[in-house]
């Protein structure tokens, strides 16, 4: 009796060892080159280089982070820029798309299901087809060479519509109809009940959001024209080519910019985890 409970407790903790052991290999993988950047970024150039690699630095030096500090790239307002854009632009987002999206989730009007076809179509579009209309529109702005440029273009996308609305429609309609018979209106019921139910998809929509700017390369490349005005990614195609051959710099400047990527991450995981595991695509 014993032996077969052993088996079967076996069989049954089998899986969650492979699991585990899954975890940790991708962990591993993701975790390895990370690490071997932040170290890289502490040595000299001639440790850099030097073969066999040692992942350990040899000696310990700052030189690189105080290079990119006093030299004459102004990476700190690049760094600037890059937050100043992405906070602004996911503030945007998460204001249009939430409204859009409750509207298209729990109010009924004329032409809805045509109105989120057509959202939806756009996600079908490649962006890089809006680049020449969204330089244009810029430009009659009067936005180049400014944060403008990168804040404005992208805050409406249909992506935070999509995502949005499938979460509201998840969440149950009873408290709903219980403020209506208290006599709340659309706005209240949207402000008070379905934004503080709806944080995890918030938090999580926030997070992409902020990823999708901060790691943008190619549209603040044509419209951000002096060198102050850059943002992080593509200045750090300027940092590559100017201390090409000083791997720890390089390193350095990939280390400040995955930095707040990895705090905004720690921060916001419990709530991404918690959007994942009640959210669906219904409706």
């Amino acid at each position: 009796m014993t032996t077969t409970m052993q088996r079967g407790t076996r069989r049954k903790n089998a899986p969650n060892v492979l699991t585990y052991v899954a975890l940790f290999l991708i962990s591993f993988i993701i975790v390895v080159p990370l690490l071997w950047m932040l170290l890289t970024s502490f040595k000299t150039d001639f440790d850099a280089i030097n073969s066999p690699a040692s992942p350990l630095p040899d000696p310990f030096t700052s030189e690189a982070y105080v290079t990119l500090a006093t030299g004459n790239l102004p990476i700190l307002q690049w760094f600037l820029n890059s937050v100043i854009a992405a906070t602004a632009q996911t503030v945007i987002i998460l204001v249009t798309a939430s409204a859009a999206a409750y509207a298209l989730a729990r109010l009924e009007f004329h032409g809805k299901k045509i109105v989120f076809g057509l959202i939806i179509a756009t996600l079908l579009v490649p962006g890089v087809i809006f680049l020449i209309p969204n330089y244009l529109i810029v430009d009659s702005f009067g936005w180049l060479d400014t944060l403008w440029a990168i804040i404005v273009p992208g805050s409406a996308g249909a992506f935070g519509v999509f995502f949005l609305r499938q979460f509201f429609i998840g969440l149950p309609g009873e408290i709903e109809e219980a403020a209506r018979v208290d006599g709340a209106g659309d706005f209240r019921i949207f402000w008070q009940i379905i934004l503080p139910l709806s944080r995890p998809a918030l938090a999580t929509l926030a997070v992409l959001s902020f990823l999708t700017n901060w790691n943008d390369f190619i549209w603040p490349i044509y419209v951000l024209l002096s060198p102050e005005s850059l943002t992080l990614q593509p200045g750090l195609s300027v940092l590559q080519g100017t201390y090409s051959t000083h791997f720890g710099i390089v390193m350095a400047g990939a280390v400040i910019a995955s930095v707040p990527v990895l705090i905004l991450f720690t921060l916001a995981q419990k709530q991404i985890v918690e959007s994942v595991a009640s959210s669906g695509v219904k409706g």
